[in-house]
């Protein structure tokens, strides 16, 4: 079966990245600055981690080392799971941690594709930074 949208996955993949990536980055912008009708939490040190590793959001936005910076992202986003929502019950709907899981799937499958051509990434190098192996794979036809 042919894919209709296949045609479009690059730019869709380029514009998830930036989305997700902005979204995330919001986060860190609301712990480590008040923004965002956050507050500022850099007096604890978990939180002061947290929010600069959110805040790396902004170069898996622009597709700049993504694979890493997503890589670390979902890390952040399983260990906040397991702490913090899990203790609250055995389902994400029941223990509201839901958005940690989507955000940790979602970060491991950016890490495991790359930055994508549409990046800072691809603009410096000339190529989208992908990982190790997954690289030949990617490039196959579907």
């Amino acid at each position: 079966m042919d894919r209709w949208l296949g045609r479009y996955s690059e730019p869709l993949y380029s514009i998830m990245r930036l989305i997700v990536g902005l979204l995330f980055s919001f986060h860190g912008m609301q712990k480590l600055f008040g923004a965002f009708g956050g507050q500022p939490m850099v007096s604890n040190p978990r939180m002061l981690l947290a929010g600069i590793v959110e805040i790396s959001g902004l170069l898996v936005a622009i597709g700049l080392a993504a694979s890493w910076a997503a890589f670390i992202a979902s890390g952040e986003m399983a260990v906040a799971y397991f702490t913090v929502h899990a203790p609250g019950g055995l389902f994400p709907i029941v223990n509201k941690g839901e958005l940690a899981v989507l955000y940790c799937f979602v970060f491991l499958y950016i890490a495991a594709r790359g930055s994508g051509w549409w990046s800072v990434d691809a603009l410096v190098w000339g190529r989208p930074s992908r990982v190790g192996g997954l690289a030949a794979a990617a490039d196959r036809p579907a």
